[in-house]
């Protein structure tokens, strides 16, 4: 025969309590040599911070230069490099007149959604540009965001033609 049960206790405000071991007590500075914090009370010995009244700023670095003045000033958004983060520079991606060459066959139309199927301009959103890198012999309708003029000049002649894509 098991023993009687007793009843739960009843949770409430008054039976509320952290966790042992998630508290602990503030540590007393100052009282005294034996403590491990007496006489100085973990100030180190002189010096502004070892003073009544004294403020740890948190951006003074010491000695070292300021990461406010190390930062580039360089200003506007025309440059590359003049932003630090490049809110205003234009991304698209690359692909060459030798790829087109590679994978398509004469006279076909070659559009954004066919490149990236054929795995030449992966990246989902990015502009297209088509750029002069190797040679064309086969004659294509290229439409793409962008042209170089050394590609448009080597589509054109081998007989193919440039289309602009809206984004």
């Amino acid at each position: 025969m098991s023993p009687p049960s007793r009843p739960a206790a009843r949770i409430g405000l008054h039976s509320l309590a952290p966790v042992p071991g998630s508290r602990r007590p503030r540590k007393r500075v100052g009282r005294g040599e034996g403590s491990g914090t007496g006489k100085t009370a973990g100030r180190g010995q002189k010096g502004a911070g070892a003073r009544s009244g004294a403020k740890r700023r948190v951006r003074l670095e010491g000695g070292q230069m300021p990461i406010h003045m190390r930062m580039r000033k360089l200003r506007g958004p025309n440059m590359k490099k003049s932003m630090p983060f490049e809110p205003f520079r234009t991304h698209t991606q690359p692909v060459n007149v030798a790829e087109l060459e590679r994978v398509f066959d004469a006279g076909s139309e070659v559009t954004p959604e066919l490149m990236r199927a054929r795995g030449l301009a992966t990246r989902k959103g990015v502009p297209i540009k088509v750029l002069a890198k190797g040679e064309l012999s086969k004659s294509l309708t290229v439409h793409a965001h962008a042209f170089s003029a050394g590609a448009r000049a080597r589509i054109e002649a081998a007989g193919g033609s440039c289309e602009v894509a809206e984004s």
